[in-house]
């Protein structure tokens, strides 16, 4: 594995004094696209708005590049490097699509560095070129999900994560979104991804952690998982 960026140690997390993390632990290398995949109601969005200081654990630790973040607040934890993208796309649904991405680089100040970064999103995500004075509510589901992630990217994050990209798409939709997830990361991007749909989001990733009622089931390599047994039953019906 190269570099580690993010280290979870022994986390737990509770929702008004109900446990519902167990002593999760996961890493993740610079570069690496990392899956954590499981059914709903697993805990997965509960780990992601822990790591972008949403929320905080009881105990355990959570380092990014060595730093330990477990109590940051979630601004800082921007600065730090993060980007969270929350399942349901949350976008400015009446500003256009230009407007929603300038948002997502409020922490930057200089305006031909933003202008940059908006032509880098343009170049990976083309569509979102061609609409870019459109209003963000009157684009397909897919074109939001696009628009979700470039807007998590305009932070020019160290570490991108992505929480339930599929919900509410098409097949058709769901296999593209993953496919724009592959070309962020060959960029240079890490990315944790959250996922429901285990096998789409196995297939893309490096590495994978399975999570059952808020405890880390397996872990390893994805084509590993894929090809386990315990996996193939619970999670893919074969």
């Amino acid at each position: 594995m190269s570099e580690l960026i993010l280290e979870v140690n022994n986390i737990n997390c509770a929702y008004d004094g109900a446990p519902v993390i167990h002593d999760v632990s996961l890493e993740v290398g610079e570069g690496e696209l990392v899956s954590i995949v499981g059914a709903n109601g697993a805990g997965k969005s509960t780990i992601m708005r822990t790591i972008a200081g949403l929320m905080h654990p009881i105990n355990g630790t959570i380092k990014f590049k060595g730093k330990d973040i477990s109590h940051l607040p979630a601004h800082m934890i921007i600065r730090e490097g993060i980007s969270y993208v929350p399942e349901g796309r949350r976008l400015f649904a009446k500003l256009s699509v230009q407007e929603n991405l300038e948002l997502g680089a409020y922490i930057e100040v200089n305006r031909s560095e933003i202008k940059l970064r908006t032509e880098e999103i343009f170049e990976l995500f083309p569509i979102l070129k061609e609409r870019k004075t459109q209003i963000a509510e009157t684009l397909s589901g897919g074109e939001q999900q696009m628009l979700a992630i470039a807007r998590g990217m305009m932070s020019k994050p160290k570490l991108l994560m992505l929480d339930e990209l599929s919900l509410g798409l098409m097949p058709a939709l769901v296999e593209r979104v993953m496919e724009a997830v592959v070309n962020v990361n060959k960029k240079g991007t890490t990315i944790l991804l959250v996922e429901q749909m285990v096998q789409e989001a196995l297939e893309i990733a490096n590495r994978g952690y399975v999570i059952q009622t808020g405890r880390i089931l397996l872990s390893g390599e994805a084509k590993e998982l894929l090809e386990s047994e315990e996996v193939r039953k619970a999670y893919m019906g074969m």
